[in-house]
């Protein structure tokens, strides 16, 4: 009885104190909350993608190893010479133009590596920043830009976390893949927009339908091999639309004080 009060106490109480009372938190240098409560369509979209299992096959959980730092310069200064040759001691180059900047001289080194590139930019007259990336495979694959944590699941009931990953992470698919008519055709033919894809296709969640006087503003523009027969058209169900708004609403792409990192600025 009491190794079962305590493992109660351990995994059951402390979970509850733990991440019960999470709650939305402001964004790295932001005043913007998250997560945000997802539309209505999304919200029922999460029961379609429940209902269909889609779990089995994907998960929604970035997985992150480490971080690390990148030096950006960002500023040449007074002394553009300086600057360049201290840029060039990094293994870097740089031309004059302020309009390359700014610029990534140094990616992936640690935090003393960086902060020693900034000081020796800064003895030059230039200005450079340090800027925090998330690493691990699931990032390298280009699925996140952070590892998931308790608070991006906020609004989620159930959770779908998943365990087995036959198709990629879902996690952040709404910053990657966020077109829902893209979503409505793969959810119909996986192939016409992922060659050699091996996801089954959910045409039940599809009506085709006779075209009546005009077509349907909703009906799917397939290709000719996915197509209906002639005079026939493909249009998404109800279930179809919520689970393709439910998958662009997945985002996990802010910094927060759990899992920081450093937004892209555009550089050249």
């Amino acid at each position: 009885f009491v190794a079962l009060g305590i493992s109660w106490l351990g995994f059951v109480l402390g979970s509850i104190l733990q991440l019960g009372v999470e709650g939305q938190a402001t964004v790295l240098q932001s005043s913007d909350l998250y997560p945000v409560q997802r539309p209505g369509a999304a919200t029922m979209g999460l029961q379609v993608y429940r209902a269909e299992g889609c779990a089995a096959c994907h998960t929604e959980q970035i997985r992150q190893e480490g971080v690390a730092c990148d030096v950006v310069l960002t500023a040449m200064g007074n002394n553009p010479a300086a600057v360049k040759k201290a840029v060039a001691g990094l293994g870097a180059q740089i031309s004059d133009a302020t309009n390359a900047l700014p610029k990534t001289v140094l990616s992936r080194v640690s935090k003393a590596g960086a902060d020693a590139a900034t000081a020796s930019i800064s003895s030059a007259g230039g200005t450079a920043e340090i800027h925090i990336v998330a690493t691990g495979p699931d990032i390298a694959r280009g699925w996140g830009v952070r590892g998931s944590v308790a608070r991006d699941y906020l609004w989620d009931d159930p959770v779908q976390l998943g365990n087995l990953r036959a198709g990629p992470d879902l996690a952040n698919v709404g910053a990657r893949l966020g077109n829902v008519t893209w979503q409505l055709l793969h959810l119909y033919a996986p192939q016409s927009v992922v060659k050699g894809s091996a996801m089954p296709p959910f045409r039940f969640l599809f009506r085709v339908e006779k075209i009546g006087g005009a077509p349907s503003p909703d009906a799917l523009q397939l290709p000719k091999p996915f197509a209906p027969a002639p005079g026939y058209e493909v249009v998404p169900t109800r279930d179809a639309r919520n689970l393709a708004a439910y998958l662009v609403s997945l985002h996990a792409d802010v910094p927060l004080f759990e899992a920081p990192f450093t937004p892209e600025v555009s550089t050249k």
